[in-house]
């Protein structure tokens, strides 16, 4: 079988468009179904956005299974595998609560069984882990209650670790995007580079998934036009699981052996980046980690893990001082960064060049998180230059009453006598007074 990297860009670019071309009649008819709840207090934006984003999405999601099942090469993933039909099946349910939900605000312990059930329908189609390779002693292999509890946790975990990450314009469908690049290209290795069947559907739905953010992006960037609300957040969530799911507990390290000395070694050769998916933390690591930070912080706090509060990760960057679009690229970037770091040390585990690497580039997100902390003194000649937050303090409260005296002798209005706007230039300065009394007239 040759490398289908056409056909997987084919079915790229058409998830993409139609989710794209579909995002806009969505947008009018969320508008017209009254799906434009008011703004909440933990609310970022402030003008009513209409959610239900999650249609156009599903409809990329549809169209990019239909593509590839037409194809030469990805045809063969529906012939000798039944994890495409799981992964519609368990996405066409959660799809469908999201809906409602964005409609009619449904119970938060309900999404919850939904989510459940969910993945327990993926699991009765043979979507579950198998197996998990330990490093150290080899492959594990689960009875089918615990593949079936661990499949069902994976997914939950998931879903909502997505969904509490949406909280700003673009950072959810930019995250997952990025995500579902780097497992991409992991997926693709493990298929091509050492001909595991068993990878080829996860690398199908990375695809998709990639297709389905990156064509809702341009409708979601700040300021978004339409939400994708949890009828997309759940939807790529439980995709994001399916893939992660099929990857690491179906692929057999026996399968490996051939390319490395041993099954041990090609355990250890896989470490980098397959345990970690397990929980799945090199994809998520960002949301996983608000997610756990939330409940923790609403369990002392006395409250439910579900109470909505504003102490997610995004918006303690805001509260830093970060702007809106600023805050969503950092995001971006710590995402990049766990990601595809993980993704390279999988691939050269030995190079110690990769570690420098991203020990680096964190050092810089740290520097580039906390900047807004610093004030630094900048130059005279230079103060004009940069944000008044960067000048002297002396300088800076001078510069803004200079620009609050030209404001207000700009807003008073033209006295009689004296050319407005419409007329010739004024001569002579503005009276400061627009409501001038006779002379000798007491107050």
């Amino acid at each position: 079988m040759g490398q289908p990297v056409r056909e997987y860009l084919l079915t790229l670019c058409v998830t993409v468009a139609v989710t794209y071309l579909l995002t806009g009649p969505v947008r009018k008819f969320a508008i017209a179904a009254g799906a434009m709840p008011e703004i909440r207090a933990r609310d970022v934006h402030r003008e009513p956005t209409p959610r239900l984003g999650g249609i156009a999405m599903f409809g990329g999601l549809c169209a990019g299974l239909l593509v590839a099942d037409n194809l030469t090469n990805l045809n063969t993933v529906f012939e000798l595998s039944n994890e495409p039909r799981a992964l519609i099946s368990g996405a066409a349910l959660i799809w469908l609560v999201g809906v409602l939900d964005d409609k009619f605000e449904i119970d938060a312990l309900i999404k919850l069984g939904a989510q459940m059930i969910a993945a327990g329908v993926m699991v009765m189609q043979g979507l579950t882990v198998l197996w998990l390779p330990i490093p150290g002693f080899g492959t594990v292999s689960l009875t089918q209650w615990q593949g079936n509890l661990l499949t069902v946790a994976l997914v939950v975990i998931t879903i909502n670790a997505v969904n509490f990450v949406d909280g700003l314009d673009g950072l959810a469908a930019g995250m997952v995007a990025i995500a579902s690049t780097a497992f991409f290209l992991y997926a693709y290795r493990l298929w091509f580079g050492y001909g595991i069947e068993a990878a080829a559907p996860a690398t199908l739905f990375a695809a998709i998934l990639m297709g389905m953010c990156i064509g809702f992006l341009p409708h979601n960037m700040h300021p978004a036009r339409i939400f994708m609300g949890d009828s997309g957040s759940m939807l790529i969530g439980l995709v994001l699981a399916a893939g992660a799911i099929s990857i690491t507990g179906r692929v057999d390290p026996d399968a490996l052996a051939v390319w490395f000395e041993g099954e041990r070694n090609a355990t250890h050769a896989m470490v980098p980046v397959f345990i970690p998916l397990v929980l799945p933390l090199t994809i998520i690591a960002i949301p996983m980690a608000d997610l756990v930070l939330a409940i923790v912080r609403r369990t002392w706090k006395g409250q439910s893990p579900f109470a909505a509060d504003r102490g997610h990760l995004h918006h303690r960057l805001l509260e830093i001082g970060h702007s809106h679009s600023r805050a969503v690229l950092i995001m971006y970037f710590w995402s990049a960064l766990i990601a595809f770091g993980a993704v390279a040390y999988s691939v050269h585990s030995a190079s110690m060049w990769i570690v420098l690497v991203i020990v680096g580039l964190s050092a810089v997100g740290l520097v580039l998180l906390l900047l807004p902390r610093f004030t630094p003194r900048t130059p005279a000649w230079a103060e004009r230059l940069v944000p008044p937050r960067y000048r002297h303090a002396e300088r800076a409260a001078e510069a803004a009453l200079e620009d609050a005296t030209a404001r207000e002798a700009s807003e008073a209005p033209v006295p009689a006598g004296v050319s407005g706007v419409n007329g010739a230039t004024a001569v002579g300065p503005r009276s400061r007074f627009p409501d001038r009394r006779k002379a000798g007239t007491s107050r």
